[in-house]
């Protein structure tokens, strides 16, 4: 089946002092581009969200969506953009910030959302939801469009108003490991990434 993904760059990475998180190197690559090639493979199609240096994600070479609403409202901005855009049924959302998640995330996702009769999946793992890895039907696109508009904000309020399911991915507990900061960053680059697919 027919799967699109977005990748969520356009925040304002407060903790990381303003500077454009999805572009921060870790180990001499930009860390969207370890979650492009973590992701990339898993889907039909596949986009950035970003709203400022934009040249530089565009070198990427993956389309660029920026915001359609003003004032940096947080990822469901994502979540609506990439929704919009996607001509199949399905969206994964993941964030530019987490560069080792699961080789198998959408399948997992996928077939959870379907065995559930569900409308979002959204990653857990240890008993704590990750909210922006998550696999929605492009279905959910006008109840999104309502929340929005009556201001608001919250991703897992939002999720959680529709047929939810969480799927557990305790089995690969590093896989969430999302980098806030530049100390995270550094921890990280002392610790190989695994190269081997998930069971």
């Amino acid at each position: 089946m027919s799967v699109s993904a977005i990748i969520l760059s356009g925040g304002r990475a407060t903790r990381m002092g303003g500077v454009d998180k999805g572009l921060v190197l870790l180990r001499e690559q930009p860390l969207i581009q370890h979650v492009i090639q973590r992701i990339q493979p898993q889907v039909d199609e596949i986009w950035i969200n970003a709203n400022r240096k934009l040249p530089h994600y565009r070198a990427l070479g993956i389309p660029v969506l920026t915001d359609e609403h003003p004032d940096f409202i947080g990822p469901l901005a994502g979540f609506y953009v990439g929704l919009k855009q996607t001509s199949g049924p399905y969206l994964l959302t993941v964030p530019c910030d987490s560069p080792n998640l699961p080789h198998d995330l959408a399948a997992r996702l996928l077939n959870r959302l379907i065995s559930s009769h569900a409308d979002i999946a959204v990653a857990a793992s240890d008993g704590h939801a990750h909210p922006v890895v998550s696999l929605c039907k492009t279905t959910v696109l006008t109840s999104l469009t309502d929340f929005i508009s009556a201001g608001e904000r919250k991703v897992s309020l939002w999720q959680k108003q529709q047929a939810y399911v969480e799927v557990d991915f305790s089995d690969v507990p590093q896989a969430f490991i999302n980098l806030n900061t530049h100390d995270d960053v550094h921890s990280l680059e002392n610790i190989m990434l695994p190269n081997q697919t998930v069971n």
